[in-house]
């Protein structure tokens, strides 16, 4: 049998966002699966500081991390791409001038500013995260400071438009729904990701599996040739799937894995 690469997302494929745990059936069907000689790889829009925990719960062979902008193997950086501290703080300043809050996210750490948000969802996401030690908030206003990738928070209030046009030279954005906008470095993605995986550990790109729910999986639905959707998912992604599991919570994954012969 020939080896094979599987890449999971994390919110809503691994994680359930209901129980806030992975199931242990999908825990199982991991470590079977490389008993068997397969390698596993965490492929999320996280970056390596919010991963801490799922690295922690998860047995793999890697995590790529911030949507294609760093990959980590047994806890060591191995390729990274960051936004340069000047045009760091251009976005940020931006970020001010056309109505956006948001956060910067980098392998060490999350940094947010030190006031709380006039938008009630960016306070969430800071008290949400604030408990795992990776937050800062006295760092913002730092020139040197380098980030790999962030997200913005819009209102009413907000230039959609400037903004975006703003960052479109260098950085992606992807709407993730409700006012909530993932911002990437142009040129990365989890499928970037995944092909330089596939090349650094000699693996034909037929072998690779991916697994995912939401609109930040796109890039790597529209690359794989086998795509597993979650059964609850953005339908953005159903034009690329080649096969439907169940949801998280239902032992999504562990099912798929089983049908598709992925254990051993």
């Amino acid at each position: 049998m020939r080896r094979k690469a599987l890449f999971f997302d994390v919110d809503g494929t691994l994680l359930s966002e209901i129980t806030h745990t992975i199931p242990e059936s999908a825990l199982r069907a991991l470590e079977a699966s490389r008993r068997a000689g397969n390698l596993v790889f965490v492929n999320s829009g996280r970056t390596y500081a919010f991963l801490q925990d799922i690295e922690a719960m998860v047995e793999c062979d890697g995590l790529l991390c911030g949507c294609g902008t760093c990959v980590v193997e047994k806890g060591k950086v191995i390729f990274q791409h960051r936004i340069a501290a000047s045009r760091g703080m251009e976005i940020r300043r931006a970020m001010r001038q056309y109505g956006f809050d948001g956060i910067l996210e980098s392998t060490e750490q999350l940094v947010v500013q030190k006031e709380r948000s006039w938008m009630e969802a960016m306070n969430a996401l800071r008290d949400g995260v604030a408990g795992q030690g990776v937050l800062r908030e006295d760092c913002w206003e730092d020139e040197n400071l380098e980030f790999d990738k962030f997200c913005v928070f819009a209102d009413e209030n907000s230039d959609r438009e400037g903004f975006f046009r703003f960052l479109a030279p260098d950085i992606d954005v992807i709407d993730r729904g409700n006012n909530f906008y993932e911002c990437v470095p142009a040129g990365f993605t989890k499928a970037t990701a995944i092909a330089w995986v596939l090349d650094h550990y000699e693996i034909a790109k037929e072998d690779a599996w991916v697994f995912g729910d939401s609109s930040n999986d796109l890039a790597m639905f529209e690359y794989a040739e086998n795509a597993v959707l979650m059964g609850c998912h953005d339908k953005v992604l159903e034009p690329y799937a080649t096969f439907v599991t169940k949801n998280v919570e239902d032992d999504g994954i562990a099912w798929a894995m089983e049908r598709l012969g992925l254990l051993g």
